[in-house]
C-alpha cells in the first residue's frame, strides 16, 4: 500500500488518490520535533524500584521502536538533507527559568505531560545521534506546536521555506500539534510516518488516520525521497 492509500480516515474512504507532491527543494525543509534525552530510557529494568517496573514495562515498546526505527530513519533523512543541501530544523523543549515558570499550562498541569526542562540541562538536550551541525536552527519551546509561541513562523517565511517535512515525536502530541498549526498557517506538510513514535503503536497510528489528508500527507522516508527525487 502507498502512502496515497494508506492512513485513510472514514472521511477519506474512497476518496480520490493525491496527485504527487511538488515539493521544491529550496522551498522545503526538514523539522526533527523533540527526540530529546529524556524521553529514552537508559536504566535496565533490574535498576528500576520495583513499584515502577510495571511502568518501565509499558514503555518497552516505544523506546524499542525508537531505538530500532525511528531514530535510525531519522539520521538517515537528515543525511540525505544535508547531503542535498536542503534545510534541516530541530524543535526541542526547554524552559528558560530553572523554575519552569515561563512554560505553558499544559506542561505545568500534574500527570505525565508535566515537563520541566530548563534549557542546558542534559535531559533536554535532542539525543547524540541527532545533534544539529553548523547553523542548523534549533528551536525552543513550551508548548507542543514548535509553532506557537516560537518565532518558528517567521524564521520559515525569512528562509522562503513552503513544504515542511515533519518527524519526531511524539505523534499524537508535538508531531500533531506542529502540524495543525502549519496547516493552519498554509504550509504544506509531510509527515514521515517511520520517523515518527507515539506511547503506543495504536496511538501513533490512529493519530496519523486523523491527521493525514486533512493536515498533511503521510507517508515512509522512501516514498519522500522518492518522490522528491532524493539522493541517498
Amino acid at each position: 500500500m502507498s502512502w496515497k492509500t494508506a492512513y485513510r480516515s472514514m472521511y477519506y474512504e474512497g476518496a480520490p488518490e493525491p496527485e504527487d507532491l511538488d515539493l521544491a527543494w529550496s522551498e522545503t525543509a526538514l523539522l526533527v520535533i523533540d527526540v530529546q534525552n529524556t524521553y529514552l530510557e537508559t536504566r535496565a529494568r533490574e535498576d528500576v524500584p520495583p513499584d515502577e517496573q510495571a511502568k518501565w514495562d509499558r514503555w518497552v515498546p516505544f523506546n524499542k521502536r525508537m531505538r530500532e526505527i525511528v531514530i535510525p530513519n531519522t539520521r538517515a533523512m537528515i543525511d540525505t538533507f544535508r547531503g542535498n543541501g536542503l534545510e534541516v530544523m530541530f524543535a526541542r523543549i526547554a524552559c528558560l527559568t530553572q523554575d519552569g515558570r515561563d512554560r505553558s499550562l499544559s506542561q505545568k498541569k500534574p500527570g505525565w505531560n508535566y515537563l520541566l526542562m530548563p534549557r542546558g540541562t542534559e535531559e533536554s538536550r535532542l539525543v547524540p545521534e541527532l545533534e544539529p551541525q553548523g547553523d542548523e536552527i534549533v528551536i525552543t519551546k513550551t508548548t507542543d506546536s514548535a509553532l506557537t509561541g516560537t518565532n518558528l513562523r517567521l524564521i520559515l517565511r525569512n528562509m522562503e521555506i513552503e513544504n515542511v517535512v515533519a518527524c519526531g515525536i511524539f505523534t499524537d502530541q508535538c508531531i500533531s500539534s506542529t502540524v495543525r498549526s502549519l496547516a493552519d498557517e498554509s504550509y504544506d506538510v509531510v509527515v514521515l510516518e517511520d520517523c515518527c513514535a507515539a506511547g503506543t503503536d495504536e496511538l501513533h497510528h490512529k493519530e496519523l488516520e486523523i491527521i493525514n489528508n486533512i493536515y498533511c500527507h503521510v507517508m515512509s522516508s522512501r516514498e519522500l525521497r522518492d518522490m522528491m527525487k532524493l539522493g541517498e
